[in-house]
């Protein structure tokens, strides 16, 4: 299978850079999923403008989890709106590609230290943190599916953020949804949020890729039989 992958449109910042990648962009995808953050603070208007944008180029479902700049109080608007991406917020897809099925749980994800801004303005910050990793374990021990992503905009390890400034590292990530990966083993992890760092790490034998379009400056693509460990890519 062919994933295509994104995160971090931030639009209008990063919006034409956006439409060029997706313009280079030369396979069909089975799947085009978003790590969060297609707009920049919470500014609905531009759902429009990169809804219309992969409505004109892309033809495979689009699923995508919201970022830190989607905030809470609009999540359900979009969702409502633009149901030609299926939005998840600590949710769960299954989708059929041919014979296979690519099942996809979304989420914000979590820190391991909370920013300054969310300690002073979201209540109970640290217990948000809590479910969205009980949800994750939950949903990825139930999915029936022949291919499992889990799909954060925070990432759900520190390997892939080598790179960042250590000082801010407990900022940018949560080290302990390593722990659920290990043991969980879902088939890939996609995040965003870094522009900076590194583009791919292993978790055990989980690929975990960053697609913040600010660090790839291109679609992410994917090739499933790839990206698999050691010799079972030759299986």
């Amino acid at each position: 299978m062919i994933i295509a992958a994104t995160s971090d449109i931030l639009s209008p910042r990063y919006y034409g850079e956006f439409i060029s990648a997706l313009d280079r962009l030369q396979v069909r995808p089975d799947i085009f999923l978003i790590a969060g953050d297609m707009v920049y603070r919470a500014d609905v208007a531009e759902f429009e403008k990169v809804s219309n944008a992969l409505f004109g180029k892309i033809q495979c479902p689009i699923v995508a989890c919201f970022g830190n700049n989607e905030f809470q109080e609009i999540r359900e608007d979009v969702k409502q709106k633009y149901k030609s991406i299926r939005f998840l917020d600590d949710q769960s897809i299954v989708i059929d590609v041919g014979r296979e099925s690519i099942g996809v749980f979304g989420s914000t994800g979590a820190l391991d230290t909370p920013t300054s801004w969310q300690k002073q303005n979201v209540p109970n910050i640290e217990n948000i943190f809590k479910m969205r990793y009980d949800m994750a374990d939950k949903h990825l021990h139930r999915m029936h599916a022949t291919f499992r992503i889990l799909m954060t905009h925070y990432a759900p390890t520190h390997k892939t953020l080598e790179g960042e400034n250590p000082r801010f590292v407990s900022n940018l990530g949560a080290k302990y949804w390593e722990n659920l990966i290990v043991s969980i083993k879902p088939n890939l992890v996609l995040h965003g949020h870094n522009h900076h760092g590194l583009k791919m790490a292993w978790v055990d034998t989980v690929p975990v890729m960053n697609v913040a379009l600010p660090l790839n400056k291109e679609i992410v693509v994917i090739d499933t039989q790839k990206i698999k460990p050691g010799l079972a890519q030759f299986v």
